[in-house]
């Protein structure tokens, strides 16, 4: 499976926009995303993020919980991401596991959508899932909340 996650809530303005940082909102929603995929147990194995600051920490935040390290890539700055580079990236790589990309809008949207068929607009903190080309998840900030906390 490939998570891909939405970078957190980030300020709107910067020096320029790589330097954007995330907000105290940005901050939570990433440690969120961590606790709901560690309740999920999906076997994460490597994380790949975008070298922007608000997608490099996003990954840091939500990856600490999963015990993976943050790679950072170019193929995820924006612009030009291509998920089946990735994904042939990963079967190179030897990464155990699942894989979960930190990146941006509306490279994301469109990479669900060229997979899937699905046309979809990921929220700030989002999070989606895609296995063999099917989307087999689609969450929002509160709905991964639900997931971190339990019931």
């Amino acid at each position: 499976m490939i998570w891909l996650l939405r970078h957190g809530d980030a300020e709107e303005a910067a020096e320029d926009d790589a330097a954007r940082r995330l907000t105290e909102t940005g901050e939570r929603q990433a440690e969120v995303a961590g606790r709901a995929l560690e309740a999920i147990d999906d076997g994460i194995g490597a994380c790949l993020t975008s070298p922007k600051i608000r997608a490099r920490d996003t990954a840091r935040i939500a990856c600490r919980k999963l015990g993976v390290d943050v790679e950072e890539t170019e193929m995820l700055r924006g612009g030009d991401f291509e998920l089946e580079r990735v994904a042939a990236q990963a079967g190179t790589q030897g990464w155990a596991g699942n894989v979960l990309l930190v990146g941006h809008e509306p490279d994301f949207s469109h990479a669900i959508e060229a997979a899937t068929g699905a046309r979809v607009k990921l929220k700030k903190g989002g999070l989606a899932g895609i296995e063999n080309g099917t989307l087999r998840a689609l969450l929002t900030p509160a709905q991964l909340g639900a997931i971190a906390t339990g019931p």
